[in-house]
């Protein structure tokens, strides 16, 4: 009998199924593992962010003067990259909306899509939903609720999808 040092490939287990949300390709997780946690999420492998009521939201908005947009930007995007590894982060999207808020309606949507699609699940909202805010804005706000709720929503609908509770 003669010694290979040649690495022995590892085995895996007769009944693995396939790996969450952010593990690597070759993880393979167990059985049980895989189904006490939601499609898409290992319990403990990210922090889940916070479910935010969309009229509360509105109405801090309108109480602040606008200031809670940017309270309402750094939390989510600081959320979303805390989960996911990817994104802007909060500094960054309070930096961008102080100085350029017009992105933010075409970024934060684009984000929270992202948190999706990296899942292998449609969009919800992408970019483009930030065309409800640039386009009817100025209508008596109607395009920044359009957007806000729709937004806002899809990632409530994410945190939920991944664990989280009202």
């Amino acid at each position: 009998m003669t010694e290979s040092t040649e690495p022995v490939p590892p085995t895996q287990p007769a009944e693995a199924v396939p790996p969450p949300y952010g593990a690597a390709p070759t993880e393979m997780v167990a059985p049980a593992a895989a189904a006490a946690a939601p499609y898409g999420y290992q319990a403990g492998a990210a922090p889940i962010g916070k479910i935010r009521s969309t009229g509360t939201c509105i109405l801090l908005t309108i109480v602040t003067l606008g200031f809670y947009t940017w309270y309402w930007y750094y939390k989510t995007h600081e959320e979303m990259k805390a989960h996911s590894g990817q994104g802007v982060g909060g500094p960054i999207a309070l930096l961008l909306a102080a100085l350029v808020g017009i992105v933010m309606p075409f970024l934060t949507p684009n984000e929270v899509g992202g948190l999706y699609e990296r899942r292998g699940q449609k969009r919800p909202v992408s970019a483009s939903t930030g065309l409800w805010y640039l386009l009817l804005g100025w209508f008596f706000f109607v395009g920044a609720i359009m957007w806000f709720v729709k937004t806002n929503g899809a990632l409530n609908d994410y945190w939920r999808s991944v664990g989280a509770t009202d």
